[in-house]
This record gives structure tokens, sequence and C-alpha cells, in this order.
């Protein structure tokens, strides 16, 4: 398994934000702090505008903030939003499925189950946990 480049991107920008709290961050400095292209990081950041992690603002002294709380934002809510609409394995496709052993394999279930327990312990981690008292992460992140 493997996280793909716009759910990293995302976690990064909302660990950016969280961060710099009260300060609307621009894209530009989102991109550079998280190596990150800005074409990729305005792809990422609507969606995360659009499922209400972030709100930005339009304009000369736009930019974006968090759209919540850090400690209400979930890492497993995030991952969802980003990967849940790629199939794990073709069992998962649904009508894409074209797996000749699908009636009878019982690695479908076993995937379930993993994933399963991978969002669940997603879940229980927010974005404040991955910020608060990390010294660290601050230095790296904070914008000057």
């Amino acid at each position: 398994m493997r996280l793909t480049t716009r759910t990293n991107l995302a976690m990064r920008t909302l660990m950016f934000c969280a961060v710099n709290p009260g300060r609307i961050v621009r894209r530009q400095e989102v991109a550079a702090a998280c190596n990150g292209s800005e074409n990729h990081l305005a792809q990422v950041i609507h969606l995360l505008a659009q499922k209400k992690f972030l709100h930005t603002i339009r304009g000369r002294a736009g930019g974006l903030q968090l759209g919540r709380a850090p400690e209400t934002i979930t890492v497993g809510e995030v991952f969802r939003a980003f990967e849940a609409p790629l199939p794990f394995a073709e069992c998962f496709a649904g009508d894409a499925n074209d797996c000749p052993l699908f009636a009878a394999c019982r690695l479908k279930c076993l995937l379930a189950d993993a994933l399963a327990a991978f969002y669940a312990k997603l879940d229980s981690v927010t974005v404040a946990d991955l910020v608060d008292a990390n010294g660290d992460l601050e230095v790296i992140l904070k914008v000057a």
C-alpha cells in the first residue's frame, strides 16, 4: 500500500495551517514548505475546501486557513476524502470488478478487515495530535 501524493499533500497542508493558527497562509508558502508543486497543491486545496477542511479566501489578501478546529479533523476522514474513490483492489471496484475469483476468494474479506482496522487507527488521530507540542514540526512549518 502506498499513500498517494494528493493525500500526502493534503495532510501536509492541514498541518501547515494548524501550525500557523489565526493566520491566512498562501499556497506558495505551503508549496515551498511542503515540497509540492503549486498546481498540484491547488487541486488538493480545492478538494480540502469542498470537504470543509479548509476555508479559502480569494483576492489579493487571500489564502487559506483551517475550516475547522484541528481537534475535530481526523486523519481517517482526510484519507477517506482522498483515497476512497480509488478501490484498494479489483474486488472493491464494484461494477469494474472482473476478477474471476471474486465469488470464492477469501482474500477480499481479509483486505476489508485490514482496511477497517487501518481507518479505525487513523480515525483515532487528529490534526491537533500531529502538531501539538511538536517543536521540530513547528520549526519546519511555522511562517516567520
